[in-house]
């Protein structure tokens, strides 16, 4: 995207504004539009990528990040993955989870707050109508079949190396 038609174009109206000012405003018009170049670029992309967060936001899981290529940003448009979800078969573990991983219910629960697009949430909701569980248990069921360990895999340690309680490992996006 070339920012130069949006920064001449403030330069342009600040001349302008200047001129009713006379001469003397023109001339300090004139010798502020070149360190102001740099302000107003900064500025735009500023708001190009706050543009780009709230985006994102709308898009998820799909992303819409702002680069620069040279002095000009660029868009780039991250869509959602195009294959459908199609929880019994891709989650077929969690139909067998009882078996292969035993959850104990007596044990303590947490309560955790999931946002999920709304075309998501309608599929979880008929996987769970399908397999005849509530869409708490079903989502309990595919995490935990996430993230239990593959046949023959052994399971990693997930606690912090002695020493290191301050360290944190993970992925963000």
């Amino acid at each position: 995207m070339d920012l130069n038609p949006y920064v001449d174009d403030l330069q342009h109206r600040l001349a302008v504004a200047a001129e009713l000012g006379g001469d003397e405003a023109l001339d300090l018009a004139r010798r502020l539009s070149a360190p102001l170049d740099a302000a107003t670029r900064l500025v735009l992309l500023e708001a190009l990528s706050a543009a780009a967060g709230e985006i994102t936001a709308e898009l998820a899981p799909g992303s819409v990040d702002v680069r620069l290529r040279g002095r000009d940003p660029e868009f780039v448009v991250t869509a959602a993955a195009t294959t459908t979800f199609e929880p019994a078969s891709d989650l077929s573990a969690a139909a067998a989870l009882p078996a292969a991983v035993p959850l104990d219910e007596a044990a303590a629960t947490s309560r955790t707050t999931l946002r999920l697009p709304d075309q998501l949430k309608a599929q979880v909701e008929q996987a769970a109508a399908r397999d005849g569980v509530s869409v708490n248990t079903w989502l309990v069921r595919a995490i935990a079949a996430a993230v239990a360990p593959a046949p023959g895999q052994r399971p990693t340690d997930t606690r912090p190396a002695e020493g290191d309680a301050n360290r944190v490992t993970g992925w963000v996006r």
